[in-house]
């Protein structure tokens, strides 16, 4: 499962635009997001883990780590902003020792038992930054230094901060603030020569100098081949050069076979060996380790510090290859390198050089050799075998204890297999007794052998396992608590929307506060913006908590004056969380959120008439209806066909009278529920003008009635007593047609204003004692539910 860590140079200086209108910052978040988008198109991705460090301290730097999210990675991502100074060897500090917090828990780095190089935690640190000069609270630096203190238990155990399975890349922005006409360099990106750039190199890693985006996607698409799974490892030569090879003689004396006096590129490598995942489980599987560069002594009650990345030496001495079956071995390919380019190039496929680990042995500074390079089959790449240590005289015992000893050793091939184990260093025991195991043979180990190290350093490895998961618990917390940086202004709940002086308890509230009666229990949730702070832009801002009249300045005095002013006599706020200022200005998202507004509205009082019909609101939607009390068909429209089941037969001939057939409209039963409309003269049927307090005739709607009902059925309706225009027919788009031929014959014709006073004020005497009548009919009439 790689590790990603993105280290992102939040200095001042990022703050500095291109001739691409943006900033150096913008940049590096959008090169993060391509980076993600690119890498996700890979199946291999599924298990990656982001990680996200910028140049504030810890654990304020740690923006995204073991624990977040994705969505909090993205979102720590974007409100990244470029304030502070380029302390770029404390991150890269704090980058590391957040990668190696879990790995004394996990006993990955197995010190003092050998190098597992199937045991790894593959890490790549991308760097992203201006490469401009190192500055802290102590000067401006040269040289790029890492704090040699920290705080992470066992560090002293490696003597550099990083492991050899973590690999650092920068992306150094050099892009101008005017665009340049002169054409960018053909090839390869190049490297930076800022001061980040030899601590790339000395991971294993490179950096790259960006003059444009299109080089920026180019190194993009380079760092996406650089994930893979491997450890690094420095190769030296030791011995003298080998013999020209067969290649060799065929080929010119140029490049990298010339034999001239001096180093050449491939006698020191400092390359990747790839470590492939089982493609069944996913997980690395090997069997042997790469020595120790010390010889393991039970009496030593410490451990001597090792390097991050093991020096292996390979000597140019032809040998033969030894692979023997039924015994395990490991085959891990190398990185292209000057030194693969050279082993392929001489073209020497059935032959090896032995590789050795320094002071490895008990009575040899070079070692014995534990295992080989050699090129493959096909010269397309060179693999280093890992075997049992000192295996040219452990193979040739094992293939006779299988095809001579059929797995019954003799008394002398005891002695030999003794004589090789005292030099063997003993943390390779279990390593052995599995591959034994394997072959078929687990009995030739005593179970009591010990693995080469001391009850003092036992002791001292898990107390370190403890403090480190001590340690890693409290950074998880540390970096999930986000601890707020001060100077932020904290909101105190108001209790409400309302200002406390518009409250009924006003006076005692204020008189519990001077102290005068005692404190009044306040309906306050304390849990909804407990600690929380607002980041004013100007930094100099400053909390004003004033208790003291005397403690304003005297400049101040007026603008302190009218923000008191403002905060007790604000109004009551429409939308809750708003002031009056940010009354309009809403979101627009939030502009339609009239639902939310009904329920900040206080509990209403419940209707006296609980069985009349309620009057939906509008809000939004004019057309609006409650579509409970109405027949909706399959398609659902309302249903525009007779539905007079119930009433007698003399029912449809009243309800198509004389305005033409249209369908009967649904109105209200009560008319105090009747919405009022403007007022428009009636029209009379056969084309003559209503004259003033003359009533209209006309079928009654409801059983028998006065023969006074102020509504017609059909295309008019009377509402709070007045008569309302000829409404339009449903498929009329203008004000053009009407239903009926009303308006075609006689046009109205509008009254004088004594006339309309008189007819109003006959007409709401004739519908007050209409509504007199109904209501005693109503008290009047038995009960229907029962």
């Amino acid at each position: 499962m790689p590790v990603l860590l993105f280290l992102i140079d939040t200095s001042a200086s990022m703050n500095q635009r291109t001739h691409l209108g943006t900033t150096y910052l913008d940049i590096a978040k959008g090169a993060v997001e391509t980076f993600m988008k690119l890498r996700g198109r890979d199946p291999a991705s599924r298990g990656d883990r982001y990680m996200l460090i910028n140049f504030e301290d810890v654990p304020l730097g740690i923006k995204a780590g073991w624990k977040e999210s994705h969505a909090t990675f993205m979102t720590e991502l974007r409100n990244l902003q470029a304030a502070g100074l380029t302390t770029i060897g404390q991150s890269l500090r704090t980058a590391f020792d957040l990668l190696n917090l879990n790995r004394l828990v996990s006993g990955i780095d197995n010190y003092g038992q050998g190098r597992n190089p199937f045991f790894l935690e593959p890490s790549i640190i991308v760097a992203i930054t201006d490469g401009n000069k190192l500055t802290s609270s102590g000067g401006v630096q040269d040289e790029l230094h890492l704090p040699l203190t920290t705080p992470l238990p066992g560090s002293e155990l490696t003597k550099e901060p990083f492991r050899w399975d973590q690999r650092l890349f920068s992306l150094v922005l050099r892009i101008p603030g005017h665009a340049t006409v002169e054409p960018e360099p053909l090839g390869g990106v190049p490297p930076d020569d800022s001061a980040i750039t030899p601590m790339c190199e000395v991971t294993g890693g490179r950096s790259y100098s960006v003059f444009s985006q299109r080089m920026l996607n180019q190194c993009l698409e380079s760092l996406l081949q650089k994930i893979q799974s491997g450890v690094v490892i420095n190769f030296e030569k030791t011995g003298p050069d080998p013999p020209p090879g067969e290649g060799e003689r065929l080929l010119p004396t140029h490049g990298p076979l010339t034999s001239t006096p001096g180093p050449q590129s491939w006698h020191c490598c400092h390359k990747l060996i790839y470590v492939r995942p089982n493609p069944k489980t996913g997980v690395p599987i090997g069997h042997w380790p790469i020595p120790e560069g010390f010889w393991p002594d039970t009496n030593s009650p410490t451990l001597p510090p090792r390097s991050a990345h093991p020096h292996v030496r390979f000597s140019c001495l032809d040998s033969e290859p030894m692979v023997i079956d039924k015994v395990p071995f490991d085959k891990y390919e190398l990185e292209a390198s000057p030194l693969t380019q050279y082993i392929l190039e001489r073209k020497s496929p059935h032959t090896c050089w032995q590789v050795f680990v320094s002071n490895s042995a008990k009575y040899s500074d070079l070692g014995q050799p534990f295992g080989y390079l050699k090129a493959s089959t096909a010269l397309n790449c060179v693999n280093l075998f890992v075997m049992p240590y000192n295996y040219p005289v452990v193979l040739p015992l094992l293939d006779d204890l299988i095809r001579v000893h059929k797995f019954k050793p003799t008394i002398k091939w005891r002695q030999s297999f003794e004589n090789y184990l005292k030099t063997m260093p003993l943390y390779y025991i279990g390593s052995l007794r599995k591959a034994l195991r394997i072959m078929g043979a687990p009995n030739l180990l005593a179970d009591n052998m010990e693995y080469g190290l001391s009850y003092s350093v036992v002791s001292y490895l898990k107390k370190l396992s403890q403090q480190t998961k001590i340690e890693y618990e409290r950074l998880i917390a540390s970096v999930a608590k986000k601890v707020v940086a001060e100077g932020g202004i904290k909101v105190r709940d108001r209790g409400g929307d309302i200002s406390l002086a518009q409250r009924r308890d006003f006076t005692q509230l204020l008189a519990s506060i001077t102290g005068e009666t005692a404190a009044l229990p306040l309906e306050l949730n304390s849990k909804e913006f407990s600690g929380f702070q607002l980041a004013p832009l100007n930094k100099s801002l400053k909390p004003q908590g004033f208790r003291n009249a005397y403690d304003i300045p005297r400049m101040h005095l007026l603008d302190q004056l009218s923000r008191m002013r403002r905060n007790l006599l604000s109004t009551t706020c429409l939308l809750r969380g708003q002031d009056t200022d940010q009354l309009h200005s809403v979101p627009i998202a939030q502009m339609g959120n009239y639902q939310d507004f009904l329920k900040a509205l206080p509990q209403p009082l419940r209707d006296a008439d609980p069985e009349q019909p309620k009057r939906l609101h509008t809000f939004g939607n004019p057309f609006k209806l409650d579509k409970k009390g109405m027949m909706i068909d399959e398609a659902d429209e309302f249903v525009t066909g007779p539905q007079n089941k119930g009433k007698r037969p003399g029912s449809d001939s009243n309800m198509h009278g004389v305005w033409g057939g249209g369908p009967k409209r649904r109105r209200c039963m009560s008319p105090l529920l009747r919405p009022g409309r403007a007022y428009s003269p009636p029209v009379s049927p056969t084309g003559t003008t209503v004259q003033p307090g003359e009533i209209l005739s006309g079928p009654l709607l409801d059983g028998p009635g006065t023969g006074n009902r102020m509504e017609a059925d059909g295309d008019t309706e009377e509402e709070n007593g007045l008569p309302r225009e000829v409404e339009l027919s449903e498929g009329s788009e203008d004000g053009g047609e009407t239903v009926g031929v009303v308006e075609e014959q006689c046009p109205a014709r509008y009254p004088s204003p004594a006339e309309l006073k008189k007819v109003m004020n006959s007409e709401s005497l004739e519908v007050n004692t209409e509504l007199r009548a109904l209501i005693t009919k109503e008290i009047r009439k038995p009960g229907r539910r029962t």
